[in-house]
């Protein structure tokens, strides 16, 4: 008998896979070097840590969360817990050419960059225990009931036909709009606003940027969940928006001085941000649009929060939160079934409707996200604390935190 999985799709995904889960140490290279040198091993392992954390939480019990039999569109049901049935054989509501093992691998790493991403609001200020209390609680109280109600089956943004390619409302605008909302409780760094606090090593954030560019072409190009001319649109679109804009941030920074080659890096990765909801969707020109708008929105966000004397340390919120939420009306604007069969045609190819779920999308993803972790945020911290002491602040996390120092 003829096994129904796709030997060239499988072969394409388990790439996929391992460029997503790149991307989480990307990232810790990314943040470590915007921090002060007493805080770098301190971010690193903030990011590092989702890699193991997870990849427990995602076997036991996430995945079932997320992708489960469906519970009135809200929740996956209990039935793939400990990952019982996830074998390598396809599964036909996501995974028709692939093993079911291998998308839950897929999805995995997402599930693992996702909360590592909100990390960049509370660097060189957050207490280790409950950082990780409050990771596993965001997984499981935002990330998997979210998750389920965009990309699982039955879930209920999903039957309302919402185009998010490879999660611009599950990822993006979650992880910004939690960090802006953790980024409030937890409050600003010690002498934030009264000296500058800079960054130790760019270089290390400008190789984070370019690790992340190429982890991203898993990141999308994989969710075709095949080896075929989706991805390859996801990939030509991923890396138009990225490049459109890099450009645009530069000659925005060249404006206001000169051209920054963190403002450059910044620029990719917004720009990257911003087309994941679209990539599969959309034509690589729209990619270019996406990303010209999404650089200054993202910039003057910056802007505007530095103005307001916020401290959301890393800029989660206007790289990833602002400019994805741009991306995800975006692909209600410019998607095309001529892109893709499976997705829908937009605002400008004749279906104005599109526009409004995308809408209605975003506003609930901000509005669950940004609630939960407010009051998850404020529980911890009126019971175990957010902050370590301002002795230990002032040392830095990498000795009073982990007792090791990134530098001799």
């Amino acid at each position: 008998m003829v096994s129904p999985i796709n030997a060239g799709d499988t072969a394409w995904i388990l790439v996929c896979c391992s460029l997503v889960l790149l991307m989480t140490p990307a990232l810790a290279l990314f943040y470590g070097g915007m921090v002060r040198r007493k805080n770098v091993l301190s971010t690193l392992t903030l990011s590092y840590v989702f890699m193991a954390l997870i990849g427990v939480q995602w076997v036991v019990y996430g995945y079932s969360l997320a992708f489960g039999p469906d519970i009135q569109g809200l929740i996956g049901g209990l039935d793939f817990v400990g990952f019982a049935g996830v074998d390598a054989l396809p599964y036909g509501a996501y995974s028709k050419t692939i093993p079911h093992g291998l998308f839950a691998a897929f999805q995995m790493m997402f599930a693992v960059i996702t909360p590592a991403l909100i990390t960049g609001a509370f660097v060189e200020r957050v207490k280790f225990k409950s950082f990780l209390l409050f990771s596993l609680l965001w997984a499981t109280l935002v990330y998997d009931p979210l998750c389920h109600w965009v990309w699982g089956q039955g879930g209920w943004l999903k039957e309302l036909g919402v185009l998010d390619f490879a999660g611009g409302t599950v990822v993006h605008i979650a992880a910004g709009f939690s960090a802006l909302a953790f980024a409030l409780v937890i409050g600003p760094r010690k002498g934030f606003g009264k000296f500058p606090i800079e960054a130790h090593n760019i270089p290390l954030t400008v190789l984070g940027a370019g690790l992340l560019w190429v982890g991203w072409f898993g990141f999308n190009a994989g969710s075709a969940l095949a080896a075929n001319g989706v991805a390859v649109n996801a990939l030509l679109t991923t890396n138009t928006s990225a490049a459109t804009a890099g450009l645009v941030w530069m000659l925005l920074s060249w404006l206001d001085g000169r051209p920054s080659t963190l403002g450059i890096a910044t620029g990719m990765v917004v720009g990257l941000a911003a087309v994941t909801p679209a990539s599969g969707y959309v034509t690589p020109l729209a990619a270019m649009v996406i990303g010209a708008v999404a650089a200054p929105l993202s910039y003057y966000t910056m802007r505007f929060r530095d103005r307001r004397k916020l401290d959301e340390s890393l800029d989660v919120w206007a790289c990833h939160g602002v400019s994805s939420t741009w991306g995800t009306l975006a692909a209600g604007l410019f998607a095309t079934t001529a892109v893709n069969a499976d997705g829908a045609n937009g605002l400008f190819f004749g279906n104005p409707g599109q526009l409004g779920v995308q809408a209605l999308a975003v506003i609930v993803t901000i509005l669950f996200s940004f609630g939960a972790t407010y009051l998850m945020a404020k529980l911890l911290n009126a019971s175990i604390g957010l902050r370590v002491t301002v002795m230990e602040e002032e040392v830095g996390l990498d000795i009073s935190s982990h007792g090791e120092r990134s530098y001799s």
